[in-house]
């Protein structure tokens, strides 16, 4: 290749990877699921040949990385829509410190060891495991923590309620997503659907069509977060 040729598949490559990158959208560098980082790596192998690999024509290599990125757009499509489906691409979040004590399989199943383990925690400042009480580790590899009560910095509102004593359940719990109902969670919170049906009724939500998102707080109230929604 002259120099040229060089540079003309560089300005392609990059001008076609910016373009891809905004249609396939911010998910795709801020979160590193096991789908993301796949075609992250596929998309960046395309593009170096495409620059540096004389015997794949300009056409070939455009059409290859036009090809990924629509099968990678339309995986992302699939996965919105697809509970399912999101959780056999991406995996599901892992609970691996409950109530104050680790889950030892989990961290089995996460390939997290306890070193890793207390690395993490102490980049968001928490330098003993006594401190939590709930530990998540989400699909894209970050560690979600939930303070024990006591450890919680103090509020103005804490000083005129004592609202902490009258949680109900450990953890807000998702019972509703884009319409279905997750009938296991309701299940372990020992709550049913005629329960949910008459929340909803309270809140003038006549079907659960109507809900893309609804959670059961700590303290028992249900959140709803209704379709359609406007983005100002």
């Amino acid at each position: 290749m002259n120099m040229l040729e060089v540079i003309v598949r560089v300005a392609l490559s990059f001008l076609v990877l910016l373009i891809l990158t905004r249609i396939m959208g911010r998910k795709e560098i801020s979160q590193m699921t096991f789908f993301n980082f796949v075609s992250a790596i596929t998309i960046g192998t395309l593009s170096g040949a495409l620059v540096t690999d004389k015997t794949l024509s300009v056409g070939k290599g455009l059409v290859a990385l036009l090809a990924w990125s629509i099968f990678t757009i339309i995986i992302g499509v699939v996965t919105i829509k697809s509970k399912r489906t999101r959780q056999i691409i991406d995996g599901e979040s892992v609970i691996v410190v409950k109530e104050g004590k680790i889950m030892e399989e989990a961290l089995r199943k996460v390939r997290l060891d306890m070193d890793s383990l207390k690395a993490s925690l102490r980049e968001k400042d928490i330098f003993s495991i006594m401190d939590i009480d709930y530990a998540i580790f989400e699909t894209d590899g970050k560690l979600s923590i939930m303070k024990k009560e006591n450890k919680l910095p103090l509020t103005q509102s804490d000083m005129h309620t004592d609202e902490r004593k009258k949680n109900l359940f450990p953890l807000a719990t998702e019972v509703i997503v884009d319409g279905v109902i997750n009938t296991n969670n309701l299940a372990k919170l020992n709550l049913d659907r005629k329960w949910l049906y008459e929340k909803l009724q309270e809140l003038d939500v006549s079907s659960i069509s109507q809900v893309f998102y609804a959670e059961i707080q700590k303290n028992g109230q249900l959140f709803i977060d209704t379709r359609n929604d406007i983005s100002r």
